[in-house]
This record gives structure tokens, C-alpha cells and sequence, in this order.
């Protein structure tokens, strides 16, 4: 039985910024993010010279304005809109099926493209532990053995429902009829992958509201994770959100900047 004790987040996507032909402007960043971010802020002031600050009643910066600089007084102000146009695309992956029903709750700014267990055959399938159940522990020996029978009792049942269906239908439709009933026996706990797209403003609602204290701990370790991958994708955008030490082990996210 194969046990998972941490996310894996992967990059898929990230966009290109095409810099239009008529408009002489550049930015200093060179990740499309954030020059996206920018251009479109500079657009609803036409804040494009190269001597031009923080227009319509933003404060003023003099002189040429930088990407980390500009971006920052977005999120001091809140001008979050701008965030939307920023786009990364991700496989996340040790992560329970409890999590990901928390994660797609996050509709506004997200598309969710998600493992099926119908389609799936799950026999092999890994288990997340929970943050709370420490290896050695009494709680931990109740958990793995739980996970245990029920990998055993999905396979038997998995095997009895494909002699049931026989050979009714097409083999895809026989598979789907068969694992569909099987994964009743799964647990919260299993492992599963998700593709997530996010703008930037939605990545930072995920982290800010999954990150805080009161958060189921794992997604509070997957918001960190995610954090650490967007800052290093741009950190203009993300800078402002902090790692911070909690007593349970699980880090939390702190941010100057809150629901930009």
C-alpha cells in the first residue's frame, strides 16, 4: 500500500505577452504575468510614456516606473482586476479526494480538470495521511489498517461487479459500470490528481483563505506549496504572501495586502 504525506505542484502553463505594434511601451519584467498585469493597468490611464506614474489618482512614482514597483501599489490599492489577466495552469497531485472537494469550491477565476474514479481503475491506489495522524501513533495504525481493508475490499468488489456486468455493452461502458460502483468503498483519503487553471487574483483568494489558521491542514499545506511555486513564477505578484511557523507544523500564509 502505497502512502502520500505530501503534494506535488506542477506548472503546466504559463503565458506569452505579445507587445502590440502601436503602443511604445516595455516593460522591465520579463515574465508575461506580470507584464500582462501591468500593461493592463496602464491601460485604464493610458499610463504608457516613459516618464508616466501611477495615474488617476494613484500615488505617483517619478521617473520610470518598474514592473515590482507598479504591481506593488496595485495590490496596496486593490486594484485586483488587473491580477485576472495573469494565468498559470498546474497538475497538483498527492492530494486526497476530501481536499480536492474543498478546492473546487474555488469557482470564481478557476477551471478544474480532475481524475475519474469511474473511469480509473483504482487498485493500486495511494492513500493521503492526514497531517493530524503521526507515523508511529495509535491513530496511525487505526488509519493505515482501515486503508488496507478497504483496498482489499474495493479490489474484491471490483472483480465480483465486472463478472456481474459480463459482457453487456461495450468494454468501455463494462469498465465504467463496474468502477463506478467499486469506488463507493474508497475512502476520503485517496489519492488523487487534479489539472487547476487559475488567474493570479483567484491563486491569491486560494492561498489567503486556505492558508489561514483555521483551515483543514492539508489544504493549508497545499496552499503553501502553491505559494512557494507562484512566487517563484512572480514574485511582483505574490511577494506580499508569507510563510508563517505555526505550532501544528503546518505553515500558514500571511499577507500585508488581504482580498486584493
Amino acid at each position: 500500500m502505497h502512502i502520500i504525506r505530501e503534494p506535488r505542484v506542477t506548472v503546466l502553463a504559463r503565458q506569452e505577452f505579445v507587445y502590440p505594434e502601436h503602443i511604445q511601451w516595455e516593460s522591465d519584467s520579463d515574465v508575461a504575468g506580470e507584464v500582462v498585469a501591468e500593461f493592463a493597468g496602464r491601460l485604464c490611464y493610458l499610463s504608457f510614456g516613459e516618464d508616466a506614474g501611477l495615474e488617476g489618482g494613484h500615488k505617483s512614482i517619478p521617473g520610470r516606473t518598474t514592473n515590482e514597483a507598479y504591481l506593488g501599489n496595485i495590490l496596496q490599492v486593490k486594484h485586483g482586476s488587473v491580477l485576472e489577466h495573469a494565468v498559470w495552469t498546474v497538475l497538483i497531485e498527492g492530494v486526497s479526494r476530501s481536499l480536492t472537494h474543498e478546492l473546487i469550491r474555488h469557482r470564481a477565476g478557476f477551471g478544474f480538470s480532475q481524475l475519474s474514479q469511474r473511469y480509473v481503475d483504482e487498485s493500486n491506489i495511494a492513500f493521503v495521511q492526514p497531517p493530524e495522524i503521526a507515523d508511529g501513533s495509535r491513530a496511525y495504525e487505526i488509519w493505515s489498517e482501515g486503508c488496507e481493508q478497504t483496498l482489499e475490499c474495493y479490489r474484491n468488489l471490483l472483480a465480483e461487479l465486472t463478472d456481474q456486468v459480463g459482457d453487456t455493452g461495450s468494454p468501455t461502458m463494462r469498465k465504467k459500470r463496474a468502477r463506478q460502483a467499486a469506488r463507493a468503498i474508497l475512502p476520503n483519503c485517496a489519492e488523487t490528481k487534479i489539472v487547476v487553471t487559475g488567474n493570479a487574483r483567484a491563486w491569491r483568494h486560494f492561498m489567503e483563505s486556505r492558508g489561514s489558521g483555521g483551515a483543514d491542514m492539508e489544504i493549508r499545506r497545499l496552499a503553501g506549496t502553491v505559494l512557494r511555486t507562484m512566487q517563484a513564477e512572480a514574485r511582483h505578484i505574490f511577494s506580499d504572501m508569507h510563510l508563517v511557523p505555526s505550532p501544528d507544523g503546518i505553515d500558514t500564509i500571511d499577507t500585508q495586502h488581504s482580498k486584493v
